[in-house]
């Protein structure tokens, strides 16, 4: 027979081994393909479909199209319980009117958070921006479904992945910011308001920015050749973040990885080009995701229709995938 006081011991060391299990549920049974299993085609096509319309008028900025655009985000993140880095309720970074150039009337990126559970200074911050060129002069309305509809709502469903995983108390260890920014076309202003005027977290606590400009379509050279990415950028300021994102491709996805727009030598200068430059040019590791331009690049004929919904599922999984290893990992990646 068992001593009693053994057996009290034993129990002890019981619960105490099941309460250290559930405190330290996301170290034990996360696992990543379970929350980008949520990221579907047919939840990217509904709301590409609403974002691309016309009812949108081409999200010119600081227009009353763009206006809509801002609320759909908004309404997004509220009603998925995401909630702003800001203050409760207020999602919009607002950017006056003398900001900007020309006759451009004010505007206000997007911004939403899941604070890290270990480590919440720490940012992650996944971006793309949410404006387009609005309507021509000829009445005709530019929709944008890949420039930039197809990013803005993968940011979305890639949020959502995060919030389930969070509900789940599987929350990253790192905050992730969703940082939805205007007055791209006209000149990357959003993204320089955020990190030259108004960083909401300092750049220094800023671990990488994972940009999404265009990954609906499918460009001429890579025709009938399945699935793949351009990567721009990520071996420019981190060889780690370089490999890390190789790394979760060959684990989970195997695309195709062209890195043609990253040689510095490229005349199209892809580089300078999108919302990532601006974290690139104060140090920060980045990532920009991109398919390559096509025959509706800035025309009317940009239209959701014409998405690849499937691709644009995989490729949004692979950038989900792609911030969990950087909010969860043990060190903040390194800059060389």
């Amino acid at each position: 027979m068992k001593h009693p006081i053994i057996l009290i011991s034993f129990a002890f060391l019981l619960l105490f081994c099941k309460s250290y299990q559930k405190e330290n549920k996301s170290e034990i049974t996360a696992n990543p393909e379970t929350y980008a299993s949520t990221i579907t085609a047919a939840e990217l096509k509904d709301m590409l479909y609403t974002y691309a319309s016309d009812e949108f008028e081409g999200r010119r900025t600081g227009e009353p199209g763009q206006k809509k655009a801002v609320e759909f985000l908004k309404n997004y993140y509220e009603s998925n319980n995401i909630s702003s880095p800001i203050a409760e309720g207020n999602y919009f970074q607002e950017i006056p009117e003398d900001y900007f150039k020309g006759d451009t009337k004010a505007s206000e990126n997007v911004v939403a958070y899941i604070k890290g559970s270990v480590k919440p200074d720490e940012v992650i911050v996944i971006s793309a921006h949410l404006d387009h060129i609005g309507v021509s002069k000829n009445g005709d309305i530019n929709n944008g479904a890949d420039d930039d509809g197809s990013g803005t709502v993968a940011i979305l469903e890639i949020a959502e992945a995060f919030k389930t995983a969070e509900k789940e108390g599987n929350g990253p260890k790192r905050s992730i910011l969703f940082l939805h920014v205007t007055g791209e076309e006209i000149g990357l202003y959003g993204s320089r308001y955020y990190t030259d005027e108004d960083p909401i977290f300092p750049l220094a606590n800023t671990v990488a920015d994972l940009n999404i400009d265009m990954i609906g379509r499918v460009d001429p050279k890579h025709e009938g050749k399945g699935n793949y990415l351009y990567l721009i950028g990520s071996d420019k300021l981190s060889k780690e973040l370089h490999k890390i994102s190789e790394d979760i491709n060959k684990k989970y996805f195997n695309l195709e990885f062209d890195y043609t727009y990253n040689d510095d030598k490229d005349p199209n200068r892809f580089y300078y080009r999108s919302d990532h430059y601006n974290f690139a040019k104060n140090n920060i590791p980045v990532i920009f995701y991109f398919n390559g331009t096509h025959a509706d690049y800035h025309r009317p004929s940009d239209t959701p229709d014409k998405i690849n919904y499937e691709f644009l599922e995989t490729r949004s999984r692979l950038i989900f995938h792609t911030a969990w290893e950087l909010a969860n990992r043990e060190e903040r990646i390194k800059l060389d």
